[in-house]
């Protein structure tokens, strides 16, 4: 039950054929050839990128929007480290006066 079952390896069937000899061939030396001149560099027919006062304007005020946003989310999670950091020091004042209390009624 515990034992793996290893699966059996299947037998070839058909007609089997004996690997192919591949005898060794000899280089004979021959004329150095010319390398192919190159091919025209095809223009392309895409329209460049024009920039215009609108889409500059675009630009900027979506770049300025992003750089706001990711502001707000980086303050608000320093803040919130901020707060979490302040409160786990005020437990632990809490904590150690009322040890310190305890200790001193006995």
């Amino acid at each position: 039950m515990f034992r793996p079952k290893l699966p059996n390896m299947p037998q070839p069937t058909g007609i089997v054929t004996p690997p192919a000899v591949i005898e060794p061939t000899t280089i004979t030396p021959g004329t150095p050839t010319t390398p192919p001149a190159p091919a025209p560099v095809p223009t392309s027919t895409r329209p460049t990128i024009q920039l215009t006062p609108g889409t500059a304007l675009a630009l900027v005020g979506s770049g300025t929007a992003v750089v706001l946003v990711v502001g707000a989310v980086l303050v608000s999670m320093l803040l919130a480290v901020a707060i979490t950091g302040a409160s786990v020091a005020v437990c632990a004042v809490v904590l150690r006066s009322l040890l310190a209390s305890d200790t001193r009624r006995r």
